[in-house]
């Protein structure tokens, strides 16, 4: 049993189905034992005195149809310790069952919304949940962004009262499938960080700029050139550190014959680290680029002109 005296959010996106959960403690590896989310099936976090297994069970639950308050008042049931327990489940249809035990060190509690609930206990304060659910639903976009929100708002307005280590998120989409690993969209978890949220949002971004790279590149494939600009512009300002979106870029540019948009990229790229050039050498081997002589000395020559 681990003492993750937590703060939460649990939610599902009405247009798209997409489901989530995002957490926040003063304990070491949180996503590791608290978040449980299945596509198509549902989420669950389990915190408080964790019992790991509402997690696996719940969600073998919720596979087999049950609701969330079923689900729930059965995992209940059968836990003697249940006072000690924190839970809330979320299941496909956006019904939400959510326990907060009477033995819960205070400030504890919770608060259901259309859709989501937040769930904190061991706060310094009463505010820090009512703080998350104003966030949530005042903010718009992505459900990850938006889950997000409500963190920080929960960090906000006091967080753990020990203060704060670990953070996690995981979205998955509306797809009930055998094939789980194909439907999650974000699995990211922030282990050990004196300040875990914003290093998770950090993540979230670096994410979101691969996520648009790749639409770049299929707009570049469709000669939709303009779009794709816009894409890879946007991946760009997101994680203006990472050498490798760049990279990329300049690759696909030059395979799809916009060879003088490619090499002040390139140039960017070898100026930073000069192992880049090494790189994109190998590329035409693997069938990664077009195996053209003068298009590669062209490449290269970025590398002289630093």
């Amino acid at each position: 049993m681990a003492f993750l005296h937590t703060f939460s959010i649990v939610a599902r996106d009405e247009k798209t189905g997409q489901m989530g959960v995002a957490v926040q403690t003063h304990w070491f590896a949180v996503g590791a034992i608290c978040p449980w989310v299945e596509a198509g099936v549902g989420a669950i976090a389990t915190q408080s005195m964790v019992e790991v297994s509402y997690g696996p069970l719940g969600l073998a639950s919720l596979r087999n149809g049950k609701t969330a308050a079923e689900t729930l008042n059965d995992l209940l049931s059968k836990d003697e310790r249940r006072a000690l327990r924190q839970v809330a489940i979320l299941d496909a249809k956006g019904s939400v069952a959510v326990h907060t035990g009477e033995r819960c060190i205070s400030a504890a509690g919770h608060h259901i919304g259309q859709g989501y609930s937040v769930q904190a206990n061991m706060m310094i304060n009463e505010g820090v949940w009512p703080m998350m659910a104003k966030a949530f639903e005042s903010s718009k976009g992505d459900l990850a962004f938006r889950m997000l929100a409500a963190l920080k708002a929960g960090q906000a307005a006091g967080g753990d009262i020990r203060g704060k280590q670990s953070a996690c998120m995981l979205v998955v989409d509306h797809e009930k499938s055998n094939q789980s690993w194909k439907h999650t969209l974000v699995n990211l978890r922030v282990d050990d960080h004196p300040d875990p949220i914003p290093e998770l949002e950090r993540l979230l971004n670096i994410q979101k700029a691969y996520e648009l790279m790749n639409e770049g590149d299929e707009l570049l494939a469709k000669n939709d050139t303009h779009a794709a600009r816009e894409k890879y512009s946007r991946g760009a300002a997101l994680a203006p550190d990472i050498e490798e979106l760049p990279f990329w870029q300049a690759v696909t540019l030059a395979d799809s014959g916009k060879l003088q948009e490619a090499l002040p990229l390139f140039q960017q790229v070898f100026n930073k680290n000069p192992s880049w050039a090494e790189l994109v050498q190998r590329l035409p081997a693997s069938g990664l680029l077009k195996n053209d002589r003068e298009m590669m000395k062209k490449i290269l020559s970025m590398k002289s002109e630093q």
